[in-house]
């Protein structure tokens, strides 16, 4: 895949999976920018993994996923997404890296009205948490589409890195408040006072409330779609940090 995405031999590859043991830096530069490339050990279906060294690679991919910045989910049209591939995913949407979904050997795959669509929705059905990554297809083999992936790449990065000013942050919680109103319980309400950025990479709110009790799941979402719709985000997971704040102190 690699040499795909270079359009040179760099690494010496073969095509069956699992047998490229370590994870090979290459850095690479073009138009869009530099960067340094980090093909990973090959993870073979978890019914295959019977070595040792099998599992060295798959602690390998992990290792890559802490160290990227952006990371390419890479699904073979032909198989659609394994367990394994939802478990490397799932690594990289906790680790806060930025994801782009990419479906490889789309050539591979008959095709007829609607086929994309219904691939798409069968994809982020079985990777639920990734609903923010973009996904784009393509062929490896043929080349079709690889030199897109930069311009995606860079888009991912820098919203992965977006930093958000705290006015307009509250303009966006105090607007989602007035949309819907924060959950109750036994009587009491749940107040948000302000929020602000903690970090970046990915973005981190922290939202000051009167009651964290009160902060259920379903009105973080909510808040979490509410800036997304404002900010973008796009191939970034977004995580929000809340803690109690006395209303005099506000």
């Amino acid at each position: 895949m690699i040499n795909k995405i270079l359009g040179e031999n760099r690494t010496i590859v073969s095509d069956i999976a699992g047998t490229t043991r370590d994870a090979i830096d290459t850095e690479f530069e073009n138009e869009k920018g530099k960067y340094i490339l980090i093909d990973t050990a090959g993870v073979r279906r978890k019914s295959k993994v019977k070595e040792s060294i099998e599992k060295f690679s798959i602690m390998r991919t992990l290792l890559a996923i802490e160290r990227a910045d952006v990371c390419l989910m890479m699904i073979d049209a032909t198989e659609g997404v394994t367990d394994q591939d939802a478990k490397i995913a799932g690594e990289a949407h906790e680790a806060g890296k930025g994801v782009i979904i990419v479906v490889n050997k789309w050539d591979a795959v008959e095709k007829e009205t609607g086929t994309l669509e219904k691939y798409k929705k069968e994809v982020y059905d079985r990777l639920k948490y990734l609903s923010y990554a973009p996904m784009i297809f393509i062929s490896a083999k043929t080349g079709q589409r690889v030199t897109k992936l930069f311009d995606l790449m860079n888009h991912v990065a820098e919203q992965n890195a977006m930093r958000v000013s705290t006015s307009i942050l509250n303009q966006v919680i105090n607007e989602a408040i007035a949309i819907v109103q924060p959950p109750t319980d036994k009587g009491k309400r749940l107040k948000i006072y302000y929020g602000t950025q903690a970090s970046t990479k990915p973005p981190t709110f922290v939202i000051f409330v009167n009651n964290k009790e009160l902060f259920h799941f379903s009105y973080e979402r909510y808040l979490v779609n509410q800036i997304r719709k404002e900010f973008g985000l796009e191939g970034t997971p977004v995580r929000i940090i809340v803690r109690e704040k006395n209303e005099k102190d506000v």
